[in-house]
């Protein structure tokens, strides 16, 4: 048994050919994809909870993960544009690395995106309960809260998920529509906030103690608001449902790290400008802060477009699971029957699993719990890609790419470096959770994968 067995760049050429999914997106398309997925989970959902741990230092927090996402990012434009596959990170590693390693980094990114989408759908119920209360209706709190917290689970995140997978069973076309939609929406929310929290910032709340947790919080923050840059891997997912994905993977790769580390380092800001850090450790701290300036109509005009437009970061991430999932059982390393498609062309299997899994964690796991699991399986992700980027180009020096990363290798040791230092405050819980899932991964991976490999 031979576990670091590579596959060959051509056959995945060959079989991307064949065009099992239906390729209808542009790079305006995978640009609103990255919004979606990116802006929501880190903007809406975690920012104040950042800026309670680091203060209004968490811009640097935002400046140290947005820089080892550039690099990275360059990392993935090049490798988008020489192997166009849903696989992302995990054929990337397949092709450069080896079997074993491509198969278990492909597994900690299943359940990494499962946990992103969970974690993000719990951040939109806090906006969506605020929006309804300033209606007057106030859903009883043991339905919105976890039972580890007193309540009987997050209901409304659970109904919501349930209703996006029964969208994303419906094909690409449709649910990119939709996603194109709520990003608009989402987009235009955070620029609201932007200029109308400008105007109600007291620099005081900047300059009276801009680092009050010193490096550690700005660290441990960093960890956190990584988070918000989940979407970089989950655009090159799409690979296969892109058109001409050579030249457009990667520049909707690197425009949507531009547009987000712009907007998240305005939000930031405004954030901790208006308000003092230590009232924003919330989920719906944009909403917060607009409320504690008076600003109610404008507020309920945020929860607004974050009910909805984050309803299209849990559909990117429910969608990127499916995607990966389908390429690791197209190798034979999952069952075959994951590989199902349905009249939508749409691998129904796997999004059912997924649609009920997230549905699972959103309504029954904390916020945090979730965000930190997710962050530590994609930083491991991130690094093995900069790795591979360095010996993908020793290995195959010829292959066709669109875009090359300059300073080879320079760029990719240092973000391998700037990602090891993300991992600085993960707590041991978190460790040991992800631990156990890798293990469980490395079971099916002996006990079925490995017999099962289409690559003999």
């Amino acid at each position: 048994m031979n576990i670091l067995r590579k596959k060959d760049l051509e056959s995945i050429l060959q079989e991307n050919k064949k065009k099992t999914l239906k390729p209808t997106l542009k790079t305006f398309d995978l640009v609103l994809f990255g919004l979606s997925a990116i802006v929501g989970s880190g903007v809406m959902v975690l920012s104040g909870i950042a800026s309670a741990a680091a203060g209004p230092a968490v811009i640097f927090s935002f400046l140290l993960a947005g820089l080892a996402c550039a690099l990275v990012a360059m990392c993935y434009a090049e490798m988008a544009s020489a192997i166009p596959s849903s696989g992302s990170t995990y054929t990337y590693l397949y092709v450069s690395v080896g079997e074993i390693i491509a198969y278990v980094i492909g597994w900690t990114l299943l359940g990494g995106y499962i946990l992103t989408a969970a974690a993000v759908a719990n951040g939109w119920s806090a906006y969506f309960v605020s929006l309804l209360s300033g209606f007057g209706l106030n859903i009883p709190k043991e339905f919105v809260t976890i039972p580890s917290e007193g309540g009987f689970g997050n209901v409304p995140a659970i109904i919501m998920t349930l209703c996006l997978m029964l969208l994303l069973l419906r094909g690409t076309s449709e649910s990119k529509f939709v996603t194109n939609l709520l990003a608009t929406i989402k987009i235009g929310i955070v620029i609201l906030f932007i200029v109308v929290g400008a105007f109600y910032v007291n620099t005081s709340n900047w300059t009276s103690n801009f680092a009050p947790t010193g490096f550690g919080g700005v660290m441990a923050a960093s960890t956190i608001v990584f988070f918000a840059f989940l979407g970089v891997d989950a655009i090159s997912t799409s690979a296969e449902e892109t058109i001409n994905p050579q030249k457009t993977l990667p520049r909707g790769i690197l425009l949507t790290l531009v547009i987000c580390t712009t907007l998240f380092i305005l939000v930031s800001l405004v954030l901790t400008g208006t308000v003092h850090y230590s009232e924003l450790g919330t989920g719906n701290a944009l909403f917060y802060s607009l409320h504690q300036i008076g600003q109610t109509k404008v507020a309920g005009i945020v929860s607004l477009g974050a009910s909805i437009g984050l309803i299209a970061g849990v559909l990117s991430f429910m969608y990127a699971s499916v995607r990966i999932s389908f390429t690791i059982a197209r190798d034979g390393l999952l069952p075959k029957k994951l590989t199902y498609v349905n009249k939508n062309q749409v691998p129904n299997i796997m999004t059912v699993i997924v649609g009920i899994l997230t549905a699972v964690l959103t309504g029954f796991l904390p916020l945090a719990q979730l965000s930190e699991i997710a962050n530590v399986a994609t930083i491991c992700a991130f690094m093995l890609v900069a790795y591979s980027t360095i010996k993908f180009r020793k290995s195959h020096p010829d292959a066709q790419r669109s875009f090359r990363v300059p300073a080879m290798p320079f760029i990719p040791i240092v973000a391998i470096l700037l990602f090891a230092a993300l991992l600085y405050s993960v707590t041991l819980t978190t460790w040991l959770i992800t631990i156990i899932w890798i293990v469980v991964g490395l079971l099916i991976y002996f006990l079925y994968s490995a017999k099962h490999s289409k690559i003999k």
